[in-house]
């Protein structure tokens, strides 16, 4: 399975990953052992248009074949315009992409940090968007 995680320096996890640009593709595969198996595959500079924040479904996405995409933070519309796409948007406090991937396909996720004001402000900023 494909997983993306945002990634603004190619080192630690992105918040705000609707508006992320740099995303770092990884395959994961499962070894004989039954463990995961984490391989970074690609790395991608979106462009403004394809930066789901400005994302219309107008053309294919570069990330579209990701069964999910993993950051630091993320509003609910992001996360359910995700869904609608059939790509899981997962939150962690897990820093390292790669380690946030792999405990994900473990099942083993760190749950998101609570982010009490920035909720709030994706809220009202979803209420008052014109794209829903």
């Amino acid at each position: 399975m494909r997983i993306a995680a945002a990634s603004r320096n190619g080192v630690t996890l992105a918040g705000h990953i609707g508006k992320c640009a740099r995303w770092i593709v990884y395959e994961v595969t499962e070894s004989p052992l039954g463990e995961p198996l984490v391989t970074e595959v690609e790395r991608i500079d979106l462009p403004k248009e394809l930066i789901f924040h400005h994302y219309k479904d107008r053309q294919p996405h570069p990330l579209g074949n990701c069964k999910a995409v993993i950051g630091a933070s993320a509003g609910d519309s992001f996360i359910g315009k995700m869904r609608k796409r059939g790509i899981e948007a997962v939150l962690t406090a897990e820093s390292d992409p790669a380690t946030a991937v792999a405990d994900y396909a473990r099942d083993r996720l760190l749950p998101p940090k609570p982010r009490p004001i920035g909720s709030l402000i994706c809220k009202v900023h979803d209420l008052l968007s014109s794209d829903k």
